[in-house]
């Protein structure tokens, strides 16, 4: 298990990396990947570029490009500067106004969406229509 999370890592502007990245804490990439990424926070800035065979990391959010294979076990935000494509499979996904995603995905249920499957239980019989305006007020 990481202990030190707080970990700053930054592969800037002028750096090529063809190999394979573990960190701990946060990566900024403003460089260029090309390989395989294990860590926690990986952030793809504007100018940084990643072709990655598998990346695996707790969250990632792309400024940049990245292309390849991708695991978040927490999520994926893409911004409006970025573009994301291959394979990915994440929690929850983000994708802002302007941003491109042209990815297989699989996004994984989490138990946030519990919840929202009892919310489905209003519409039976048992609560007579009265019930069920008020809900779509709340709502």
């Amino acid at each position: 298990m990481r202990k030190n999370t707080k970990n700053l890592s930054i592969i800037d502007k002028e750096l090529k990396i063809d190999g394979s990245i573990e960190s701990c804490g946060k990566l900024i990439i403003k460089g260029e990947v090309k390989g395989t990424i294990d860590g926690d926070v990986v952030i793809i800035a504007q100018d940084g570029e990643v072709h990655s065979t598998l990346t695996k990391v707790s969250s990632l959010i792309i400024g940049g490009s990245f292309k390849g294979e991708l695991i978040a076990s927490k999520e994926l935000i893409i911004l409006a500067t970025g573009s994301c494509a291959g394979k990915v499979v994440c929690q929850d996904l983000i994708v802002e106004n302007g941003g491109v995603l042209n990815a297989d995905i699989s996004c994984k249920t989490s138990s946030k969406m519990a919840p929202a499957k009892k919310e489905s239980s209003f519409f039976s019989k048992e609560g007579g229509s009265k019930q069920k305006e008020e809900k779509q007020i709340e709502l």
